[in-house]
């Protein structure tokens, strides 16, 4: 059985946690997404897609 999850989901998960007990504050996090709003508006933004494809792709094929 495989679970699917977007890695916006994903992310946003990571970012509660790392806020609720490591100590990120808010303000960090909300300079972070708009450093991601601002990076999918650039010209580095299709190989950042191509890394994370090839990466998901990497991991979608490990067998355990």
């Amino acid at each position: 059985m495989a679970l699917s999850i977007s890695a916006v989901v994903l992310l946003a998960i990571v970012v509660f946690l790392l806020i609720r007990k490591s100590g990120l504050k808010g303000g960090h996090a909300v300079v972070c997404a708009l450093l991601g709003f601002y990076l999918a508006s650039s010209s580095i933004a299709p190989s950042i897609s191509n890394l994370t494809s090839n990466v998901a792709g990497m991991l979608g094929s490990l067998k355990f």
